[in-house]
């Protein structure tokens, strides 16, 4: 989603979790905080860029929450269900060639998440957590979010 990425500073980047998908990176954040983050060039040169670092997932009720959604003013977090500001530390940044990574044009971001989501509140959107399944425990059974979510 468009503006849901910022880099804070030359090692920390962010990105927003919103609702709608399991919490797997969650769970193994809070397992182990490895993460691998990958772009693809889909136009251009061909080439995919990864970042290997630490994460950490920060959730609502964490002091620095107000703080970090400041490096997203172009989205509304209310109708999208945001579970989480996800805080990467970058330990090594590589590319690699994209040979294989097909050719492919941009058009537009899609709305139905923003549809979809703006119609929960917070406690419409726990209930919704509370029936998937892998929202309150990965798929190894690792604890991923905390449930109810915090206010």
């Amino acid at each position: 989603m468009s503006g849901s990425f910022a880099v804070l500073d030359e090692r920390t980047v962010a990105y927003l979790d919103f609702a709608g998908s399991n919490a797997e990176t969650i769970a193994h954040l809070r397992e182990n905080g490895h993460i691998t983050l990958m772009w693809c060039a889909f136009e251009g040169p061909p080439n995919i860029v990864r970042v290997h670092g630490r994460g950490e997932p920060v959730f609502r009720d964490d002091p620095r929450w107000a703080d970090l959604l400041r490096h997203f003013p172009a989205v509304d977090p209310r109708p999208h269900g945001l579970r989480a500001v996800i805080l990467v530390t970058a330990e090594l940044v590589r590319d690699t060639c994209g040979y294989a990574v097909p050719l492919m044009d941009y058009r537009e971001d899609r709305t139905l998440h923003a549809r979809r989501f703006a119609r929960e509140d917070d406690a419409s959107l726990d209930a919704y957590f509370q029936r998937k399944e892998r929202i309150a425990t990965s798929i190894d059974g690792l604890p991923d979010l905390p449930l109810p979510l915090p206010p």
